[in-house]
């Protein structure tokens, strides 16, 4: 008996370490955001280890690098970039200097951005203070998945028609989603959102909502677009402000109080995309 116990625990321990080194052998993908780790494994499933920079409860505008984020990094077969949030442009040549084979891939290409400003240079339309939070719009993210399927196929090209099918697929439950909430706000075109963060840029647009934003390009509002937000917020009888669930409450608190109203906070951020989306839209609805 003493001898099959210690061989069954030899065979266990030898399972166990080849399980974890087939698991170990699995490339590395890193993204930015917890969001874009859903979708690549959306179209990927377990076929890579998906890496993310910027954790639960931070902010994509202010995060900065940890030393140990290096290691998974170096390991990187491919960055998935949002494109345009503050953290990829303070970190983005060290990260690229930490793996200079990863490819680096921006999923904003050619989507329809929102712009402070565009101008022409050499004949290209250039675009300035670009709106980041494009995977708040389904309508993004269906070019954002297709853009996904398309690197993955190339990385990966024996997996092509499972990256193929899992994209119908999520395309599919994207357009669901879409006629669901554009159905749901169907009867509020045209209303009011007012955010700390101007989060929804996109989202506003799907839905031909009207967002307001105390915070622009990242600053402090100053006291004279508090004043104009809070005359507007009283002329609509808008007893809300949305804010990040990353950012201190106490940044909209100050307004709150100036429109005799609350703050409640939202998570772009949620990994849980499709669930997230129908919620806010919910949650908006319960406030208009």
């Amino acid at each position: 008996m003493k001898i099959s116990l210690w061989v069954f625990l030899a065979v266990f321990v030898l399972n166990s370490c080849q399980t974890a080194k087939k698991g170990d052998d699995k490339k590395v993908i890193t993204v930015s955001i917890l969001p874009q780790k859903t979708f690549v494994e959306k179209i990927a499933g377990n076929d890579f280890k998906v890496n993310v920079l910027i954790p639960p409860g931070a902010s994509p505008a202010a995060y900065t690098l940890l030393p140990s984020q290096l290691k998974d990094i170096s390991e990187s077969i491919i960055w998935f970039r949002i494109g345009y949030i503050g953290f990829e442009h303070s970190w983005g040549e060290k990260i690229s200097q930490a793996n200079s084979e990863m490819k680096v891939v921006s999923m904003a290409d050619g989507l329809d951005l929102i712009a402070e400003k565009t101008e022409l240079h050499d004949g290209h339309m250039h675009a300035e203070g670009v709106d980041p939070h494009v995977w708040l719009s389904p309508k993004n993210v269906k070019k954002i998945v297709q853009n996904i399927r398309d690197v993955l196929t190339e990385i990966n090209p024996e997996e092509a028609s499972k990256y193929q099918i899992n994209c119908q697929r999520f395309i599919k439950e994207i357009d669901k989603l879409d006629i669901t909430i554009k159905s749901q706000l169907r009867d509020y075109e045209g209303k009011t959102v007012i955010m700390f963060h101007p989060s929804f840029s996109y989202y506003a647009r799907d839905y031909k909502l009207n967002q307001i934003s105390l915070e622009s390009g990242g600053k402090e509002p100053t006291p004279k677009h508090i004043k104009e937000v809070v005359d507007l917020a009283n002329s609509k009888n808008i007893k809300i402000i949305y804010i990040q669930s990353e950012f201190d409450k106490e940044h909209a608190r100050i307004f709150a109080d100036e429109i005799g109203g609350e703050v409640i906070q939202v998570a772009p951020l949620d990994p849980d995309w499709e669930n997230n989306l129908i919620s806010l839209t919910q949650l908006f609805i319960d406030n208009f």
